[in-house]
C-alpha cells in the first residue's frame, strides 16, 4: 500500500467537499462529501458527515453517509457507519457498528445495476362492522 499523499490532521475540521486523485488519510472532521481516486484511510478519531466515492476505503472512524467504492471497503473493528455501502469487495472486522444496506458485487462494477423497484403494498382498509371486507382493487 502506498503512503497517503494528503493527510488531514486530527485538529482539522473541513466544511465542504473534498476531491483528490490519489491516496488520502483523514484524521479530523469532514462535513461534506469526499471523492477520492485512490485509497481513503479514515482514522479512528475521524468523523465524516457526507457521502464518499472512492477506489477503496479503510474505515476506523465514523461516517454518517453512503460509501461507494469501485474496489474494496474495509471496516475496521472501531468503525461506526450509518449509511448504505456498495463495493466489489467487503471486509468487516468484529466490533463494527453498521446501520444500513450493503451491495457487494465481485463480478462487476459497484453500483452498475440499479436496485429493483419493489411494488407498493396494497392498502389495508378496515371493514365496517357487519359487512364483508372490500378491496379497492378489482381483479
Amino acid at each position: 500500500m502506498e503512503p497517503a499523499q494528503s493527510v488531514i490532521g486530527p485538529d482539522v475540521e473541513i466544511t465542504g467537499n473534498v476531491k483528490c486523485e490519489s491516496h488520502i488519510q483523514l484524521n479530523g472532521k469532514l462535513n461534506g462529501d469526499l471523492t477520492c481516486g485512490g485509497l481513503a484511510s479514515i482514522g479512528r478519531e475521524c468523523a465524516i458527515k457526507g457521502n464518499i466515492q472512492t477506489e477503496s476505503i479503510a474505515l476506523s472512524g465514523s461516517i454518517n453517509g453512503n460509501i461507494t467504492a469501485r474496489d474494496k471497503i474495509d471496516l475496521k473493528s472501531s468503525a461506526r457507519l450509518h449509511g448504505d455501502i456498495r463495493a466489489k469487495r467487503l471486509t468487516v472486522e468484529d466490533g463494527v457498528t453498521f446501520i444500513g444496506k450493503v451491495e457487494v458485487n465481485p463480478a462487476g462494477a459497484a453500483g452498475s445495476k440499479a436496485p429493483e423497484a419493489k411494488p407498493a403494498p396494497e392498502p389495508d382498509i378496515p371493514a365496517k362492522e357487519g359487512s364483508e371486507p372490500k378491496s379497492l382493487f378489482r381483479r
